[in-house]
């Protein structure tokens, strides 16, 4: 497909690129009917995938074909198939990503039509659409901030991929998760270390469920949920604090007040893990610089180089000690406390 792309003149090229939006929608239908679900078992006729999903068969089969020459997928003996691409819209998966689609096309979609806004003014398009930041917007919605926890928890584990399978912690009897969520992660390092207790952090609507999430995973009796507002609140004592895919959602200067937070309840030596992406200098393509254009329009933060990250923990009175990499987008930043 991406041949048969770059043969097309350059107009015809750039009309493509500018359909993206018509992709994005119709992999959402895709998830948000379900489906890619439906079609795990096997082929089906448009109709009976129309009447499993409570969608009108031709508007679907026409959205199926738009999608399958983009290999999401395929005729087959008997109607239409998934293909391992389009598996990945599907619940069940270990590389789902269909709470990501879903969440990002009911929140992401719309910040975005302010872009032109904020490449004028620098203020976030999400700010000049909902009329109000876009986590506080989220947030006075049950059903977004579900969403919300389930594509981090989700799109976190596709990230990461084989990223925490041989790595270590720092030593430390206590483990933080701030910005920890429903404690996926958390859940997660502590099924690795039975000898460690953990905390997870977040927001009080945000951490609702990671009661559940760790008793579910078996480490409830080793972990706490504390809510509360890292911006304002102490975060709780420990002595390796994580923090996973959050400190990319804030500019330079709050994140640096988040760090300094952290660094004013912790004591010299203490290890800080941070989970995030590490932008590649250059002009070679990388899914971090599309992630890059989606904080300038939501959040007003930013994707950083391995520079900017050994920057921003020199600010904050941390020494980056190593950065660990694996098959994924995501790598290890691994800092102390000076």
């Amino acid at each position: 497909m991406a041949n048969e792309v770059q043969d097309l003149p350059a107009a015809l090229q750039m009309q493509q690129l500018l359909a993206g939006f018509e992709v994005s929608q119709a992999l959402y239908v895709v998830a948000e009917l379900g489906v890619a679900t439906a079609l795990l078992d096997g082929p089906r006729s448009v109709e009976d995938l129309a009447e499993t999903t409570n969608a009108d068969s031709d508007a679907l089969g026409r959205i199926i074909r738009f999608l399958t020459p983009l290999g999401v997928f395929r005729s087959a003996e008997g109607g239409v198939e998934i293909t391992d691409l389009g598996r990945t819209l599907a619940d069940g998966p270990a590389d789902s990503v269909r709470g990501l689609a879903r969440y990002w096309m009911e929140t992401h979609y719309s910040p975005f039509s302010g872009l032109l806004h904020t490449a004028r003014t620098g203020e976030t398009g999400a700010t000049k659409v909902l009329g109000k930041p876009f986590f506080d917007w989220v947030g006075e919605s049950s059903h977004l901030s579900e969403l919300q926890n389930s594509a981090m928890a989700g799109g976190g584990r596709v990230a990461r991929a084989d990223l925490l399978d041989a790595y270590q912690l720092p030593e430390g009897q206590t483990i933080a998760d701030i910005g920890g969520a429903d404690g996926a992660l958390l859940a997660e390092l502590l099924a690795k270390a039975p000898e460690r207790k953990g905390i997870v952090f977040d927001l009080p609507n945000v951490v609702a469920k990671a009661t559940e999430t760790l008793a579910a995973a078996g480490v409830d009796k080793r972990a706490t949920v504390v809510a509360g507002d890292f911006f304002v609140d102490n975060v709780p004592a420990a002595d390796v604090y994580v923090m996973s895919v959050v400190l990319h959602d804030w500019d330079n200067a709050t994140a640096t007040r988040v760090l300094k937070n952290i660094a004013g309840v912790a004591t010299a030596g203490t290890r800080l893990v941070l989970v995030e992406m590490v932008l590649p200098e250059g002009d070679r393509p990388h899914f971090t610089k599309m992630v890059d254009l989606t904080m300038l329009a939501l959040l007003g933060g930013r994707e950083r180089s391995e520079t900017e990250w050994r920057g921003l923990l020199t600010e904050s009175g941390f020494a980056l000690d190593r950065i660990v990499s694996g098959s994924g987008l995501l790598s290890v930043i691994e800092a102390t406390l000076n």
